[in-house]
């Protein structure tokens, strides 16, 4: 391997391993490194560029999770068979600007080179090809340590085997290593007693609006509590707080989260508002600290809580992480929920809620409390103590690095395809246009589209071709009105998987916006 494929640059301001990382992704795209081609061994390919070892053993996994590397135990790193027709999507240029038309069918087609074609051998969509989930909220499972993931369940299946249930609120361990987790992570003064361990987001929401039905019953017999949610915003969240004896009203969403000027102007009393401030969902935008405290001080004056879910709160891709509202609450009437799917995976089903401990949520953690003396706790115990094993021993912290260094890239490819289709013109009928967002943080991108006719003809032609999206109509409130688009998730796709998967979004969005 020589200069052409592989330069350092001592004077770039990249790391090195960033450049390794780059030169050697690039190499294989352009097709100067060939499937199957024998990579050279880290120790010698450090010598040669006279850089440290770890860097290159650092750069060949980042690769290998990427699917550009393959690696097997006493064989050579070899570079891996790619989807055919997949060209660099740096090196495509920009389209031209679009002129966008109510149209939903026809078009001409794409100028870009970046583009294969339909009928590609191994195109998604193709005869045979796997369908490519870009669904939102999938993450990455290429960087899972399995050595440190198998011995935390070793571990914990190494333990007594107790004969009772475990703790309502969860396993002790668990409880403190995930307060521990939260003041270093998100500066949240917490302790393992305002832990509690929950199958996840949805069984998390369950409980509190349950808790907050007059005496707990969830509106069986009792009020129907009442919270404020996001529009657009999760509609799992949605669907959960009603089922379980909740009404919930919506609240419209600006570009930097929830509108809090609109919540003020919500009549009635309340006695929750849930919130995603950290990477609001789907939009993507971020609570400002003003808007925050303003929020904590209407919530005061309602006399109501905040839900706050601290969703994608890890994944932080520009800027600096802002505060949990956990961390600003000064009265106790900030309930923080919080899932290890994302982080880690969803098979597991774990999450947390940590309980105000102010007069405010006194209530609340009073009845939270009496639930789960009644009903016990849905979370295995085996699986409580392995995950307390995997944030003891660092693993976790460990993965959630590796992660955000591979959706980083991932959302880099996003940018490069889908970028040039922002054109900056208003989504409005004088300057029809399209808008990628949400970027700044979490495991997806929303791309705005001028109207949902574009936007509903776009997932399904996608659909047809094995990729899914999702579309953003589904995040409005039922009956309500909102913005049209399409929620891509970029986090559990391979790289080689997503390139094409985007070309094609790429394809279909200038085919079906460009028609006069």
């Amino acid at each position: 391997m020589d200069g052409p494929i592989l330069v350092i640059d001592r004077h770039d301001t990249a790391p090195i391993g960033a450049q390794l990382v780059d030169g050697l992704r690039r190499g294989i795209l352009t097709g100067r490194l060939r499937a199957g081609d024998p990579m050279p061994s880290t120790r010698s390919l450090a010598a040669e560029l006279g850089v440290a070892r770890s860097s290159v053993v650092q750069a060949y996994e980042q690769l290998a999770g990427e699917g550009y590397l393959e690696t097997r135990q006493g064989a050579p790193t070899r570079v891996a068979e790619l989807e055919r027709g997949i060209e660099p999507v740096t090196d495509a240029p920009a389209p031209r600007p679009l002129a966008v038309s109510r149209r939903a069918v026809g078009g001409g087609a794409a100028a870009s080179r970046a583009v294969p074609l339909p009928d590609s051998p191994g195109f998604p969509g193709a005869p045979g090809a796997p369908a490519i989930d870009l669904t939102p909220g999938i993450p990455s499972m290429g960087r899972l340590d399995e050595r440190a993931w198998r011995a935390a369940w070793r571990a914990a299946a190494a333990s007594i085997v107790p004969a009772i249930s475990p703790p309502p609120l969860g396993v002790r361990e668990l409880r403190e290593q995930v307060a521990d987790h939260l003041r270093f992570a998100r500066g949240v003064a917490c302790s393992a007693d305002d832990i509690v361990v929950t199958a996840g987001t949805s069984e998390a929401l369950a409980l509190i609006a349950v808790a907050l039905g007059d005496g707990g019953d969830g509106g069986h017999g009792g009020r129907r509590p009442r919270v404020a949610v996001e529009d657009p915003g999760y509609p799992s969240a949605r669907r959960t707080l009603r089922r379980h004896g909740a009404d919930t009203t919506p609240v419209a969403v600006g570009p930097d989260g929830i509108d809090v000027d609109a919540l003020a102007r919500v009549s009635g009393g309340i006695d929750a508002v849930m919130v995603t401030p950290s990477h609001q969902y789907p939009l993507g935008g971020r609570l400002p600290v003003a808007d925050r405290l303003g929020l904590l001080e209407q919530a005061a004056a309602r006399d109501a809580l905040v839900i706050e879910d601290d969703y994608d709160s890890e994944f932080r891709h520009t800027g600096a992480p802002l505060p949990a509202l956990a961390s600003l609450d000064r009265d106790g009437r900030v309930v923080l929920v919080g899932s290890f799917s994302k982080v880690l995976t969803p098979w597991l089903r774990l999450g947390y809620l940590v309980l105000p401990s102010g007069p405010a949520g006194r209530a609340l953690r009073e009845r939270i409390t009496a639930i789960r003396d009644d009903e016990h706790s849905p979370v295995p115990g085996i699986a409580q103590l392995a995950m307390a094993h995997l944030l003891a021993s660092g693993a976790l912290r460990r993965h959630i690095a590796a992660t955000r260094r591979e959706y980083a890239h991932r959302r880099r490819l996003v940018l490069d395809v889908l970028g040039p289709l922002d054109d900056g013109a208003p989504l409005d009928d004088a300057g029809r246009g399209v808008r990628l967002t949400a970027l700044d943080g979490g495991l997806h991108a929303v791309l705005q589209l001028p109207d949902a006719a574009i936007a509903d003809a776009v997932v399904a032609r996608l659909a047809g071709e094995g990729i899914v999206v999702a579309p953003l109509s589904a995040y409005v409130v039922e009956g309500g009105i909102g913005p049209s688009g399409i929620v891509i998730g970029y986090a559990g796709a391979a790289d080689t998987a997503l390139a094409a998967a985007l070309t094609r979004i790429r394809a279909g969005v200038e085919r079906l916006c460009r028609e006069p």
